[in-house]
């Protein structure tokens, strides 16, 4: 099967990118390295067709699509912080890529479009799990911009011959993750941080309670969707259906590395959700999806990459 990944250099995509390489497939990458790394794809480029264009070029795009049958969009500007500082440009590749995504895919008869999506579209409901029926109301303008992305996938689904699968990812951790970055999740800054014997910043008071989700849960989940039988059209969540107190990540990740964890505490940033993890039960009915790794396990495999790929290994 000839498959496109966009934002195949980044963290989930060149995840992804691996696991349809060890599987045979033909993939094509389309992805600006703007925030996605290169050095994610050093190993593959043997097997993989890498495009190096922008989202937000529909010529780009449609041109990236030609001959694939299914495109795994997990392009992005991620980060509710840097959508805070500039909103404008995270609407423009979020919304305005996706759509060119969309069109091109139409464009070129592409069965399906995966599209990866995020919690932050949920906002701070206090109704929780987090369930696909509920009515989502983004706080930062991240969130408002994948929810944005969401209704075209549907709406195209609906109106175009193009079929699409949304899938919402909750705190996903792993390798690939890059934990220096400004925007850089916690999950590696904990990692490395608490490793090195320096203090990790922790946000508010801490108990904000969290879904972290082992990447190779969320690449099993993208395989899934692109070929579940009725679910054109389909939202589901993606994690581990566990919540987890950000301190209480510290701690275990202190346990896994058999270190003192050392906080420096600041104020909540603007824009962050209070609490959210999910309910799985539909991508478990539908997809036949369920978390392989839980949370203990992936911060064990997540630490030892991180360590490897480390000053201080």
């Amino acid at each position: 099967m000839k498959v496109l990944v966009t934002g195949g250099g980044g963290f989930i995509g060149s995840n992804l990118v691996r696991a349809l390489v060890e599987r045979g497939e033909d993939v094509r990458v389309l992805d600006n390295f703007s925030t996605g790394n290169r050095a994610n794809l050093a190993d593959l480029l043997a097997d993989v067709e890498v495009v190096e264009g922008e989202l937000r070029s529909y010529e780009r795009v449609h041109a990236a699509t030609r001959g694939v049958e299914v495109v795994f969009h997990q392009g992005a500007l991620p980060s509710v912080p840097r959508s805070v500082q500039d909103p404008l440009t995270t609407s423009a590749v979020n919304v305005e890529g996706t759509l060119n995504v969309l069109l091109a895919a139409r464009d070129e008869g592409i069965r399906r479009v995966v599209a990866a999506s995020s919690s932050s579209v949920y906002g701070n409901s206090d109704e929780l799990p987090r369930v696909e029926t509920q009515n989502p109301d983004p706080i930062s303008p991240y969130g408002v911009s994948k929810l944005a992305a969401e209704r075209y996938c549907v709406s195209f689904a609906r109106v175009y011959p193009l079929e699409t699968v949304v899938l919402r990812y909750f705190n996903v951790f792993g390798p690939s993750q890059d934990p220096t970055s400004q925007y850089a999740a916690v999950v590696p800054r904990f990692i490395t941080g608490i490793a090195e014997g320096r203090q990790v910043t922790v946000y508010g008071d801490g108990e904000q309670r969290r879904d972290f989700t082992y990447v190779a849960n969320v690449v099993d989940a993208n395989l899934r969707a692109a070929a579940a039988d009725g679910v054109n059209g389909g939202v589901f969540n993606v994690a581990t259906g566990r919540p987890t107190t950000v301190n209480e990540l510290a701690e275990k990740i202190g346990s896994v590395l058999g270190q003192p964890v050392r906080r420096e505490d600041f104020p909540e940033r603007t824009g962050d959700i209070r609490d959210s993890w999910a309910d799985v039960a539909r991508a478990h009915e539908l997809l036949g999806w369920q978390p392989r790794v839980d949370l203990d396990e992936g911060l064990r495999l997540a630490a030892e990459h991180f360590l490897q790929h480390s000053p201080v290994a």
